[in-house]
């Protein structure tokens, strides 16, 4: 157990900050700053000045960014995890089999944290890589993974909502995303249509260590262009279906 007085504050607080800069975000204000992290504005300065000071971020006198030195900290992490050694061979040997992109995330809170990926095609407007969020409520992975929890911890994680709208087909209620899960959790994929990008399509697996716990998610993501929805659990599932089995049997 670790005591209250064992945590470093002013560290905590540095970490919310660097947490408030995402893909839709990446650029903000000081209140900006402040509103997403809780924190108050002079504390919020602060550990923006001091971020930039130190080359994590770049402020123009109004605006910070969070620059490549950050990475560091992720790259760090990523590198010591076995996981995205050891499915990376196997997505670049899917995508180039299948001429699509292909992922494993894994699920961090409410979010899904990009581990692997092989990418044919750019099939969303902003750049994914290992690292990269998105929200689980919305995504193929992230319902894959929601559907591995307990359903009253998924329920929670999703809050009192409505959730986000991220285009006009994105299911904002969560009794809705909850029903969904359930018939993910039947059927053992999910089959994202445009939820989290208009033009974007994929299907998710669930990745299973050899004690048949849910350890990641590995999904192939297509412009919508390229196939209907219902078309995908027979074009893509056999072959994710073969990955999934040789995870299996190489993850303790």
């Amino acid at each position: 157990m670790i005591s209250e007085r064992d945590i470093m504050g002013g560290l905590a607080k540095g970490l919310a900050v660097i947490e408030t800069f995402t893909a839709e975000k990446p650029r903000q204000s000081i209140t900006e700053v402040a509103t997403a992290s809780g924190l108050d504005r002079a504390t919020a300065r602060r550990c923006l000045l001091t971020l930039a000071h130190h080359g994590y971020a770049d402020w123009d006198g109004k605006f910070f960014t969070l620059t490549p030195r950050v990475l560091r900290l992720g790259t760090a992490c990523l590198a010591t995890m076995p996981l995205p050694q050891i499915v990376q061979p196997m997505l670049d040997d899917l995508s180039e089999k299948i001429g699509e992109s292909s992922s494993v995330s894994i699920l961090d809170g409410a979010e899904i944290v990009y581990v692997a990926r092989a990418a044919q095609k750019k099939v969303m407007s902003i750049a994914l890589m290992p690292g990269s969020r998105l929200p689980a409520y919305c995504t193929s992975m992230g319902r894959v993974l929601l559907a591995a929890l307990p359903e009253a911890e998924a329920r929670a994680l999703l809050g009192p909502g409505p959730l986000p709208a991220r285009t006009g087909l994105t299911l904002t209620d969560p009794g809705a995303v909850m029903a969904e899960l359930a018939r993910v959790r039947a059927q053992a994929f999910a089959v994202n249509d445009q939820e989290i990008e208009t033009g974007l399509r994929s299907i998710a697996v669930p990745v299973t260590n050899a004690r048949g716990q849910v350890i990641a998610a590995l999904n192939i993501g297509l412009s919508a262009a390229r196939g209907d929805a219902a078309e995908l659990p027979a074009r893509f599932l056999p072959r994710l279906r073969q990955v999934q089995a040789d995870l299996r049997a190489m993850l303790r």
